[in-house]
């Protein structure tokens, strides 16, 4: 009665499980190569001519030959045809477009034209992968479309870096296809990017990942302060395509920070955050911006996975404002405002990115985690990948209080697979792996 009580011994987190740690996917020299012939004055270039358009704005002349959005559009497709012209026929270059019909912010039945590059895959061209970037632009009145408009930054650094990307494209020859487009309408209401989303679903088109990059030409904040090495990437966590069953199934499993497009942006910060892009894309887990919208969306609203690139720091004296001096201080989305070695870095992110996905095994398809019986195992199945370079596949797991993937199990060229992990304490997941040893995104798998 008189010894001290036995001390317990407090543990804070689980015992370590089994596979190896997953580290970052170092590029090939292949890619290094092609993110060092990115070239930051001819996206200097890009810019400058689309700030000589006047305006860009959705509504504004479509015969114009030298002011209005038909004007750029012009450029555009003469341009990137110019550019896709070293790839010897297998990158096309095709305007896309439609009528759209009076509705908010469009007045009167309007054109959209979206200018698209399409590089064919040469193993699995199937799979596709997209990296955007809108053309069009605005002042401080959406519906304002003769002012002069110049979009520099919104979003002339994101078609800067799209042609740019396309344009060291054109000479390989990826295992997936990529497509390269700069759309239109997305002031008015993402009208170009919905009508591409649209068309890919209606064609059952595979699209295993999209990028849009808006915004992404400066690191300086409004207050002065820079950011030179940060990018943020716009990730949703429930998805925007989720069906009633489906959100019974997120409930059921907790898996509300596991979308296709959290994945996708994993991969991104697993193969694009190192010293050869000097930049560190941090995730945000929301669709967008506060209460905002992208090009994005309309690819998450078709069920494909999705995301948005944008600078750390937004400059709202910059974006979406009539030029104009007050009182000694600069409005307008200027050129002037642009940095283009900052530009170079986030372009060389997306590259990065890109290449991966298109030269990197596919997602695993229709992955489900075996809850048929009751037990601190886990079995995983998955359907074969049809890439000819594959290797096999990795089981990854990580702690529920974890942002990303933490441990990966090889598991050898096999569809199913049983692994000593309780899938009560832990997330798993499945990816690929080729020959080369480049990883595919993860695929989180539902019950079943």
């Amino acid at each position: 009665a008189d010894t001290a009580p036995e001390t317990l011994a407090l543990t804070k987190d689980w015992p370590s499980g089994p596979g190896q740690r997953i580290r970052a996917q170092a590029p090939s020299r292949d890619l290094i190569e092609a993110m060092e012939e990115l070239d930051q004055d001819r996206m200097h270039s890009i810019i400058e001519k689309l700030t000589t358009f006047g305006t860009r704005h959705t509504l504004s002349s479509q015969t114009d030959p030298v002011r209005g959005i038909g004007a750029a559009r012009d450029w555009l497709f003469g341009e990137m045809t110019r550019l896709a012209q070293p790839s010897n026929g297998r990158m096309t270059v095709a305007l896309q477009a439609y009528t759209q019909q009076p509705t908010g912010r469009i007045p009167t039945p309007t054109v959209i034209t979206n200018v698209v590059a399409t590089l064919k895959g040469s193993a699995t061209p199937e799979r596709i992968y997209v990296v955007s970037g809108h053309y069009d632009s605005r002042v401080t009145d959406v519906m304002n479309f003769t002012d002069d408009a110049p979009g520099a930054d919104d979003d002339g650094s994101g078609v800067a870096a799209m042609m740019e990307m396309m344009r060291v494209m054109a000479t390989r020859d990826p295992s997936a296809t990529m497509v390269f487009t700069t759309v239109a309408g997305e002031e008015q209401g993402l009208f170009g990017a919905n009508f591409m989303a649209t068309q890919f679903k209606a064609a059952g088109a595979d699209v295993q990942g999209m990028f849009t990059n808006d915004i992404v030409g400066s690191p300086k904040a409004d207050d002065g302060t820079i950011d030179p090495g940060a990018l943020r990437l716009f990730s949703e966590g429930v998805p925007s395509s989720e069906t009633p069953l489906q959100t019974q199934i997120r409930q059921l499993v907790g898996s509300e920070a596991d979308s296709p497009s959290r994945q996708l942006a994993r991969f991104v910060t697993n193969v694009a955050n190192n010293e050869h892009t000097g930049l560190a894309a941090r995730i945000v887990y929301r669709r967008d911006r506060y209460n905002r919208g992208g090009d994005h969306i309309p690819f998450l609203q078709q069920g494909f996975p999705a995301a948005r690139f944008t600078e750390p720091h937004e400059n709202f004296a910059h974006q979406h404002q009539n030029t104009r001096l007050v009182n000694g201080v600069q409005f307008g989305d200027l050129i002037d405002f642009v940095d283009f070695e900052y530009l170079h870095r986030v372009t060389k992110v997306n590259l990065a990115a890109m290449w991966s996905l298109a030269n990197g095994p596919g997602t695993p398809k229709n992955a489900i985690l075996d809850i048929s019986t009751l037990t601190n195992s886990s079995t995983l199945r998955w359907s074969a990948n049809a890439d000819p370079d594959l290797a096999g596949y990795e089981i990854v797991w990580r702690e529920c209080t974890e942002p990303d993937w933490t441990h990966a199990i090889p598991v050898g060229n096999v569809t199913t697979f049983t692994v000593p992990v309780a899938k009560d304490n832990v997330f798993l997941g499945v990816r690929a792996v080729n020959t080369s040893g480049m990883h595919s995104p993860v695929a989180f798998p539902t019950p079943a």
